[in-house]
């Protein structure tokens, strides 16, 4: 398993664990992490699971494809550090990332 932090737009952290091979989008989902819709199921159709990665993080997650760039051009707030969480696979090596939502995912 992995601990991933997902962080609030309002600062309030969930630490839970993540079973490698799930997304990061899927563990927020299935723990009821507020800030993470998720409404396209993970088909990397919609915007809903934007998060920031903590930058210490982005050289340990796949690098972004075009697909999950041009969804992102849908998302407010978009900043360097952004990425679509259905798109983050977890693995072992991502225990104890951080991520934050958007305070446009409230």
């Amino acid at each position: 398993m992995a601990k991933i932090k997902y962080i609030e737009h309002d600062g309030k952290e969930h630490v839970i664990d993540v079973q490698p091979g799930m997304t990061v989008m899927e563990g927020a989902v299935r723990n009821m992490i507020p800030g993470i819709d998720a409404d396209c199921g993970g088909a990397c159709a919609c915007a809903t699971c934007h998060v920031y990665v903590d930058s210490a993080w982005l050289g340990k997650i796949q690098p972004m494809q075009e697909m999950e760039k041009t969804m992102l051009d849908f998302a407010e707030g978009v900043e360097a550090t952004s990425r679509l969480s259905c798109q983050i696979q977890v693995t072992e090596a991502l225990d104890g990332m951080t991520v934050r939502m958007p305070k446009s995912q409230h």
